[in-house]
């Protein structure tokens, strides 16, 4: 076990006794990097601000639960993608058909890209169904395997690779236009 990961082991443990310090730095240590999930899934600054807060809310709710059986990062990202999934499905974007970028109404305050200069990835990513983006997010962004996001996602690990495969070629296809 090294260095950085007994330190999160003993902030968990302390967390989970009730110590509001060690949770803010759990907080500290990983909440960029889930809003950045939120953000990259959801595609809007201010509902992945919120459900950020959410799922931190939830994570101290649910710490006792905890059981070490798996790396907390792990746990933690499978609560963060189990609440944006859950916020997809609220808002009945789950199951959305791919939009072409082009397609996509532009945002009032991005210009438009010059012609012949390709599409922006950001926006093929935030293009892409919402199952593919995020087998995509997972896999080639934040490096989980496809039997943690099978696990993660409550999806069949053989989903999981056809997802990225369709992603990766929606992205392809988008970015060579």
């Amino acid at each position: 076990m090294d260095e950085r990961t007994s330190e999160e082991r003993r902030l968990v443990d302390e967390a989970r006794a009730g110590d509001v310090g060690a949770f803010e730095g759990l907080y500290r240590a990983h909440v960029e990097r889930i809003h950045g999930l939120c953000l990259r899934m959801l595609g809007d600054w201010q509902l992945a601000e919120d459900l950020t807060q959410e799922i931190f809310l939830k994570v101290w709710e649910r710490l006792p639960t905890f059981r070490g059986e798996s790396r907390f990062t792990t746990w933690l990202h499978r609560l963060a993608v189990n609440e944006v999934i859950g916020e997809l499905r609220r808002r009945g974007r789950w199951r959305e058909r791919f939009t072409a970028p082009g397609d996509l109404p532009e945002p009032e305050d991005t210009p438009l890209p010059e012609p012949g200069g390709g599409v922006d990835l950001e926006r093929a990513v935030a293009a892409l169904p919402p199952v593919a983006r995020l087998v995509f997010l997972l896999y080639d962004v934040e490096g989980y395997r496809h039997r943690e996001i099978a696990e993660i996602a409550g999806m069949a690990e053989g989903t999981s690779k056809a997802n990225l495969h369709r992603a990766r070629n929606l992205l392809r296809k988008a970015l060579h236009r």
